[in-house]
């Protein structure tokens, strides 16, 4: 038995989050006070009390926080199914992945051309995100695919593949106490500030140690580049999100720091083929660029070995 229909937990949702019965009633566009029986209603079938109202103030019980924070979900899942249904019916559908201005490794060209191969290939439509929504486009179906950096961005209810593998580096003004290092360790950041990305708790990647002082709140990229040029705050962050390095910046590997990596996520629950077939191909661009950064590593160490065996000596 479904105990509230979708409109009743908009109605909800939409007072708990204004904690105003007026407010809510003009979001919803309806009237106060039909707004405030349907939440009369919705109590008495539960059985308990959501709201504790008075002349002046709204609050929440413990039970319309817990109603609040699954009935947002729930009302996400079925906005997103409706979405997946709507597209699955059409076959002119176009997928739609969301990135990062520049999250991408340089392997988008790639996995575009690749995918355009697929006999089932669609039109893909590019999407830019922000700094930590990407994710949330999927789950909310405004996005079939995204890429998204792991372990920094929030992969709960997505499935993922890895594309590619690679170190952090710390981005420094240039008159930082580290600038002038080859490399530096985790240690040697204990106590510098690291920005605090607006709408994502501290620290921002789970099971890391917080060794860090929590730094300015940053929404986004010229944001966290004119904090640190003011000396604010430092980052570190995947070696292909800082290129080419802004002026007055320095950029160091983090030797020590665990890897980062890039992966295309989508829901779990999509299992069109098309979305497979684009994964598919995304997996091959990144192995191949994978593959030729090793041996082009390789190659470099080969060749440097070669020239220090054969270089002339100086015996006099």
């Amino acid at each position: 038995m479904v105990e509230l229909e979708t409109r009743e937990l908009e109605y909800v949702v939409a007072v708990a989050e204004e904690l105003h019965f007026g407010r809510a009633a003009a979001r919803l566009s309806i009237a106060q006070p039909a707004l405030s029986k349907a939440v009369r209603r919705v109590e008495a079938r539960l059985g308990v009390q959501l709201l504790v109202r008075s002349s002046r103030h709204v609050a929440l019980t413990p039970a319309g926080e817990a109603l609040l924070r699954h009935g947002r979900h729930a009302l996400t899942a079925v906005g997103a199914a409706a979405e997946a249904a709507r597209r699955a019916g059409d076959a002119r559908t176009r997928l739609r992945l969301v990135i990062k201005p520049g999250g991408d490794a340089n392997l988008l060209s790639g996995i575009l051309a690749g995918y355009a191969e697929q006999p089932d290939a669609r039109r893909v439509e590019v999407v830019f995100g922000g700094a930590t929504d990407r994710a949330d486009h999927v789950r909310d179906g405004r996005a079939d695919l995204a890429l998204l950096y792991a372990p920094f961005d929030d992969l709960t209810g997505l499935a993922s593949e890895t594309l590619y593998v690679e170190g952090r580096v710390a981005l420094l003004p240039r008159g930082h106490r580290l600038a002038g290092r080859a490399e530096v360790r985790g240690a040697d950041l204990a106590g510098e500030p690291l920005p605090r990305w607006k709408g994502v708790p501290w620290p921002a990647v789970p099971g890391e140690p917080d060794r860090s002082a929590a730094g300015p709140e940053i929404a986004d990229v010229p944001q966290l580049v004119q904090m640190i040029l003011l000396g604010r705050t430092i980052a570190v962050l995947p070696r292909s999100l800082v290129g080419p390095v802004y002026p007055g910046l320095v950029c160091v590997p983090v030797v020590d720091a665990p890897p980062s990596r890039l992966v295309v996520a989508w829901s779990q629950l999509d299992q069109r083929p098309l979305v497979a077939s684009f994964v598919a191909a995304a997996v091959a661009e990144g192995r191949r660029r994978q593959a030729a950064e090793v041996a082009n590593a390789a190659n470099t160490a080969n060749t440097t070995s070669l020239t220090a065996t054969t270089a002339p000596r100086d015996d006099a």
